[in-house]
């Protein structure tokens, strides 16, 4: 019952917005009485930061993942686009609600996201600067605002990329994957 009350609650959210949506509606869509999602979750802003959580958790997991396996800084930063591109696809719901719906979080639990998050960006980040030292990437980069670059054009794609759409998901990786190094690779000219 747990994780239909999150599946049903995901969409609702991404349908109707957080505030719009009552429990109330999460459990009319399912046939189950309001101590039914009592029972898993204290209130629906808990319901909000479990989904917060659970995301942010598997994609540091990834991330980690993708840290440990891979040997030079271009690897590893192709692997994180993809990683973000392909979860558009394979998470694009509840990646939605995660980026849109933080402001609904009490300041503590947003403080707590938030952290997780600057974990994220800070292994991006350290990427960089792996890749400056390495001489994989140009030197003199500002590694703090290229990573916020990076984010900015992969975690807004989750407003307006369909997936089922005529650009794929690798497609859409690969392109983000090319611009973004052919920007940062060493072998580019700093002149042009």
């Amino acid at each position: 019952m747990k994780a239909e009350l999150i599946k049903e609650s995901i969409n609702l959210f991404v349908e109707k917005g957080y505030s719009a949506t009552s429990i109330q509606d999460i459990v009319d869509k399912l046939g189950v009485t309001k101590g039914s999602f009592y029972y898993h979750f204290k209130s629906k802003e808990a319901l909000l930061m479990h989904i917060h959580v659970s995301y942010i958790d598997d994609l540091l997991r990834r991330q980690k993942m993708i840290l440990q396996n891979e040997e030079d800084a271009r690897s590893k930063l192709v692997k994180v686009v993809e990683l973000l591109i392909h979860d558009i696809e394979n998470q694009g719901a509840i990646g939605r609600v995660y980026y849109r719906e933080i402001r609904h979080l009490s300041p503590e639990n947003a403080a707590a996201i938030r952290k997780k998050r600057a974990e994220f960006r800070d292994n991006i980040e350290a990427i960089i600067k792996e890749g400056m030292e390495n001489k994989e990437f140009r030197q003199g980069l500002e590694s703090k605002m290229i990573t916020f670059a990076i984010l900015g054009i992969t975690n807004w794609s989750y407003q307006w990329f369909n997936p089922s759409g005529d650009l794929s998901v690798q497609k859409l990786a690969d392109m983000y994957t090319d611009f973004i190094l052919n920007g940062i690779d060493a072998s580019k000219n700093d002149s042009q």
